[in-house]
């Protein structure tokens, strides 16, 4: 049996990636059918058998649940995992590398960010992976149905917190082993990259650089047309088969009449193999948009297990699987061939489960409830979706029914901006790479153009979502080579200024 959640986050999302009736409000969607915010990818960490791939000592450090208050509240067990392997240590300032950890079990950013292990012997560098808070192994209260509990239990779930856990645990460690001053440099991708991007900003006394990829950081408010997600979802398979396209959009109406029907529900069931008894049109449609959403967001060039046994161009071959279904096969036939290449590439699953998270709320669910507000909607002439607008008072009713919180939209942009960007940032913004591929329907919500010399872009047209923080292989396109070498200078150098200037320093 096959169990795959849905992600409509995600970045992280999303990332990949709230109840039904907690978003947009929809003119042509099943009338039981709300979309869910687009998650990041973190969402698999918890399903997702992790295999350690690097060498890496694992730890805990008592964090502060509370870093903007002298109130007492009890603490909590942060994990991190560290690697000293090919540190030069603090006689010789090496270098630190910290990855910013994104909604889910840290193990599996470890083990899915190759390009940081790969970078640590050819700059003699420490690797550091600390976890965010209220995941993984890192729970306050003791455990997650103490932490998950209600509203004030979660009110520690922040991006500020979290972001002050990496700046404490990273002044702490270095304190320990009398590295002061050695530099210390971020990394992140999807939601994990925004973090990057926003301590660089918070804590640039920390840290001397970070290395965004895939981090929408405009994703709020109206910084950008709300349409993009699903309009780029959209591009990846129009790209690939016009007529997929035309199949796919013509798909929802056609669910929504069959589930009408008497014994519709069961009859989808079965033209989808599902294992058990379908209870809305909603639930297959949920089920439906996180295949297609995740399969934009993975649509690496070469084969991939990240989510799951993929094979590469995954999109191209869904559309091959519509378009070339045999003759007399109806338009739902002809998309549930093509899902299976998502849902059971590998054949082993003789049937689908559309539970979303068998733990009920996730995380990352109370922070789209909280700062993480992410407007999406889709229109009618670009998308393949059926068009809808976003509507922030059907958001805010779910938020309070499932969490009694008001949503606070605004909040991001006021604490790390994102309005007027390119004039703002280039004010007091440094050394900051945000590195996207526009295959990633995550890409429109973040930066595509430079914004000074040391805030710089790197896009690639068939990138998908943060591959270039993925490990090296012998597949991997001439692009995404180039991609990565520019990412090493700009490290380099980032590195070689900070000697530089240190050594003119103690020369004074």
């Amino acid at each position: 049996m096959a169990a795959e959640t849905s992600p409509l986050f995600l970045l992280f999302i999303i990332i990949t990636v709230i109840s039904a009736s907690s978003l947009p409000s929809l003119a042509s969607w099943p009338s039981d059918f709300s979309p869910r915010p687009p998650r990041f990818l973190g969402k698999f960490s918890h399903r997702t058998r992790i295999q350690q791939q690097y060498r890496y000592e694992t730890r805990f450090f008592s964090q502060r649940l509370d870093h903007f208050s002298f109130s007492e509240v009890p603490g909590f067990p942060q994990r991190y995992l560290i690697n000293t392997e090919h540190w030069v240590g603090p006689g010789r300032l090496g270098p630190i590398f910290l990855y910013c950890g994104n909604e889910g079990d840290i193990e599996w950013f470890a083990a899915n960010t190759g390009f940081v292990w790969d970078l640590a012997p050819r700059f003699n560098a420490m690797v550091l992976f600390p976890e965010h808070r209220y995941y993984g192994e890192s729970m306050p209260f003791g455990s997650r149905e103490e932490a998950y509990k209600n509203a004030s239990t979660l009110s520690y779930l922040t991006t500020e917190q979290a972001l002050a856990d990496f700046a404490v645990l990273i002044t702490d460690l270095k304190r320990n082993l009398s590295a002061e001053a050695c530099p210390v440099v971020l990394f992140g991708g999807s939601y994990g990259g925004m973090l990057a991007a926003w301590m660089r900003l918070k804590y640039p006394h920390i840290a001397i650089g970070a290395l965004a990829s895939s981090a929408p950081i405009l994703q709020f408010e109206d910084i950008i047309p709300p349409e993009t997600f699903y309009n780029i979802v959209s591009n990846a398979f129009r790209r690939e088969s016009t007529s997929c396209f035309n199949t796919i959009k013509e798909s929802w109406s056609l669910l929504k009449s069959e589930g009408l029907k008497e014994g519709g529900l069961d009859q989808l069931a079965k033209t989808f193999h599902l294992c058990g008894e379908l209870k809305s049109t909603g639930d297959l449609t949920n089920w439906l948009d996180a295949a297609y959403s995740y399969l934009a967001m993975v649509n690496y060039p070469y084969p991939s297990e990240f989510l799951m046994p993929l094979p590469g161009h995954p999109i191209r071959e869904v559309c091959r699987m519509i378009d070339d279904s045999p003759d007399g096969s109806s338009t739902l036939e002809r998309i549930f061939n093509g899902v299976s290449i998502y849902y059971n590439y590998s054949g082993d699953a003789s049937c689908f489960d559309l539970d979303d998270d068998p733990h009920g709320m996730s995380g990352w669910d109370w922070q789209a409830c909280t700062e993480m507000v992410m407007p999406m909607a889709s229109d009618l002439d670009s998308s393949m979706y059926p068009a809808y607008d976003f509507n922030y008072s059907s958001y805010q009713e779910g938020c309070w029914k499932d969490f009694q919180v008001i949503p606070r939209p605004r909040w991001i942009t006021t604490e790390f901006g994102g309005h007027d960007i390119k004039n703002k940032l280039k004010l007091f913004g440094s050394n900051i790479i945000f590195s996207n591929g526009l295959l990633d329907p995550w890409s429109g919500g973040s930066v595509l153009k430079n914004i000074s010399q040391t805030i710089v872009a790197l896009v690639t047209e068939e990138g998908a979502h943060h591959i270039d923080l993925r490990a090296a292989t012998p597949e991997d396109p001439d692009w995404l080579v180039e991609q990565r070498a520019t990412e090493i200078k700009l490290i380099e150098g980032w590195l070689n200024d900070y000697y530089s200037e240190r050594k003119a320093t103690f020369e004074m």
